[in-house]
């Protein structure tokens, strides 16, 4: 199944750091168009600094996709498609364009290709609220165990400690299917809309600069202040799972378990190795034009980007 829009759906993707969020801003007020943004932990309400949000007073376009649900609720891929794929639908309607930016890979192709997620993907399921219990109680590990029980396959291809993907396999085995099929044919899917891909690739040690001289920045900007707050309003459990970069390094910190340093450290590695995933994820996608934003010129990168938009249209 395909659905077509008057115009293509333009996204911008890459590592975090490569100057997403700026290039798109800049291609959006050209086009005009708003801004979807696809990224996983910016969904999340109070988590603004470590997640790399653009502030509010900083916005030129329409935004969406920022502070969608509080810390702790649940998201995913799938329900980011549910409310992505009705916005831009409804403004394509009325003529209007939506850029859609992030480097939540995942994200991004949920909704420019055809997944059709599984029931077991939805909010309120009762076998994610079994095994999410289960790894409160119990731990990765047994967690991990449970899916090797029933499919060994998914299994040897998710880590232990990705707790939130290995229930996610469980969930889909419960709907009758396996993660590790999924996962070999993922290859495959076709496309749902049609898009033109724009990807920023920066150089291995720019980038890795970068990201230590962000995180840097955040933490001027408070955000081990952000941190605490969010402890504050019960939201442990939510910053200190497996994908809140930025925040469970601090959480060892305020409890006395490292020193400030280390945790600024802890932050700056893990950006790090999930700008090497990411790096990894987009480069499979041959429909990404790559723009070099090694050495960052925003004005050269938007004119080469609009081009590509509008060579693509010929």
């Amino acid at each position: 199944m395909s659905v077509e829009l008057k115009q293509p759906l333009i996204c911008v993707v890459g590592p975090t750091a490569s100057g997403k969020t700026a290039l798109a801003q800049a291609i959006a007020e050209k086009l005009p168009a708003a801004i979807m943004s696809a990224d996983s932990m910016q969904v999340y309400r109070g988590m603004d600094i470590g997640t790399g949000k653009i502030p509010a007073s900083e916005r030129s376009v329409s935004y969406y996709g920022l502070d969608v649900v509080d810390p702790g609720e649940a998201f995913s891929a799938s329900l980011f498609q549910a409310y992505a794929r009705p916005i831009i639908e409804s403004r394509d309607r009325e003529g209007e364009r939506t850029l859609l930016c992030g480097g939540t890979g995942f994200y991004v192709r949920a909704v420019i290709d055809d997944f059709v997620f599984p029931a077991g993907e939805q909010v309120g399921n009762p076998i994610r609220d079994y095994y999410a219990a289960l790894l409160r109680s119990s731990g990765p590990q047994a967690v991990w165990d449970a899916l090797n029980s029933v499919d060994p396959a998914s299994a040897q291809v998710i880590p232990i400690a990705d707790s939130k993907r290995v229930i996610r396999a469980l969930e889909i085995h419960e709907e009758g299917l396996s993660y590790a099929e999924q996962k070999e044919q993922f290859a495959e899917i076709e496309a749902y809309y049609p898009s033109i891909q724009i990807g920023l690739q920066v150089e291995p040690e720019v980038l890795a600069a970068r990201i230590n001289a962000r995180v840097d920045a955040m933490m001027e900007a408070g955000l081990l202040n952000e941190v605490e707050s969010l402890l504050a309003q019960g939201m442990r459990d939510a910053i200190t799972s497996q994908q809140a970069i930025g925040y469970k390094e601090f959480v060892a910190y305020l409890d006395g378990e490292t020193s400030l340093a280390e945790a600024v450290d802890a932050v700056k590695l893990a950006t790090r190795r999930y700008g090497k995933r990411q790096r990894t994820w987009f480069r499979k996608d041959q429909r990404i034009h790559w723009l070099d934003a090694t050495d960052f010129n925003l004005e050269a990168l938007c004119q080469a980007s609009l081009e590509i938009i509008e060579g693509a249209k010929a």
